[in-house]
């Protein structure tokens, strides 16, 4: 299982940039952690996880066109993989299955 383990951060990350669609890239990523998690990652620690996700296969990326507005830079898109699906379904399984197991605790689905 190793280089397949997916931490929560990265579980996280990975959830949104699926929710994002096509426009999943740092700066909106970003956003939506903090709208949706409270959290306020650094941009670093996120590039950090990006890149933890497309090494293990989870995500890919492309560069999208050049614009005016970002000074003819470009923005760096992610997508979920096949292999990002299925560790996405995996996690879901397996976190489901282990809060059925403690008692008083019931899931919301």
């Amino acid at each position: 299982m190793k280089g397949t383990y997916l931490g929560e951060f990265e579980e996280l990350v990975l959830l949104i940039i699926g929710a994002l669609a096509d426009d999943a890239y740092s700066i909106s990523i970003k956003e939506q952690l903090k709208e949706k998690t409270e959290r306020n990652p650094s941009i670093g620690a996120l590039h950090s996880s990006l890149s933890r996700l497309e090494d293990k296969g989870f995500i890919s990326s492309f560069e999208g066109g050049a614009t005016k507005r970002r000074g003819g830079r470009r923005k760096r898109f992610y997508q979920i993989t096949s292999a990002g699906r299925k560790a996405l379904s995996d996690a879901h399984t397996l976190r489901s299955g282990l809060f059925k197991l403690v008692p008083g605790v019931t899931l919301n689905e």
